[in-house]
């Protein structure tokens, strides 16, 4: 575990400690917002605030079996950067402009309403999924294989669809075996066909679908994980504690 992860757990639980934690990583915290927005990002600006609550967030709900904290605390940023752009895109749709305003330079007033109007439109709020893919892409890839692989390894029958949900289900809820899978960076067959007694031969077959299953259901993926429906009723099956 990295010394940032542990720090990050200490500043979790030490509210002494959590104001120098954020301030040493300030310049992350910018770089974040400046990536996410696209645009220069000062600590006057309300996406610094966005940002810096949304660090502080990140360090309150973050926890080991979430991967690297500055990995989680970038996809917390740049949720509620989108979610900031999304309202303040709302509002914006509501005010009547000049169809005429951008034909002219020649007021000051214009210009500036023009450069308002760019920054809010350069980024979709509808982007939020392409974030999550992104950032499973970058975990995935360190297992050797893409996201995009999964439409060629997702089970197409009932049967296999449900063996793979048994296996997701029963990995995701135990802390120690996502822990080994990821350090691995294996599938532990060997654990889910000796307690799951489910047939070897799907369990490989599928292991890639079923590494991405269980890192989008323990991760933070909330977009993501509505498209694994199957799952999450075979979650709300199980009543196991480990």
């Amino acid at each position: 575990m990295r010394n940032i992860d542990i720090n990050a757990m200490k500043a979790k639980d030490d509210k002494t400690y959590i104001e120098e934690f954020i301030n040493e990583y300030e310049s992350f915290i910018l770089q974040t917002a400046h990536k996410t927005t696209g645009k220069y990002v000062t600590k006057s600006d309300d996406q610094w605030s966005v940002s810096l609550s949304a660090f502080n967030e990140a360090i309150k709900t973050y926890s080991y079996e979430k991967g690297g904290f500055l990995f989680f605390a970038e996809m917390v940023i740049k949720r509620r950067l989108y979610d900031y752009i999304k309202k303040q895109s709302q509002h914006f749709q509501e005010v009547t402009v000049n169809p005429h305003m951008f034909e002219s330079d020649s007021d000051e007033e214009d210009v500036a309403l023009k450069q308002e109007v760019l920054n809010k439109i350069v980024i979709k709020p509808d982007d939020a999924a392409k974030l999550e893919i992104e950032a499973i892409s970058a975990i995935l890839n360190e297992y050797g294989f893409s996201f995009f692989h999964l439409v060629s390894v997702s089970p197409k029958a009932m049967k296999t669809k449900t063996a793979c949900a048994k296996a997701i289900a029963f990995i995701s809820q135990n802390t120690l075996l996502v822990n080994e899978m990821r350090n691995s960076k294996n599938l532990p067959i060997k654990v889910i066909e000796n307690n799951l007694h489910l047939p070897r031969k799907i369990m490989e077959r599928h292991r890639k679908y079923i590494i991405a299953g269980v890192e989008i259901m323990a991760g933070n993926y909330p977009i993501l994980s509505e498209y694994l429906k199957f799952v999450r009723e075979e979650l709300s099956k199980w009543k196991v504690s480990f």
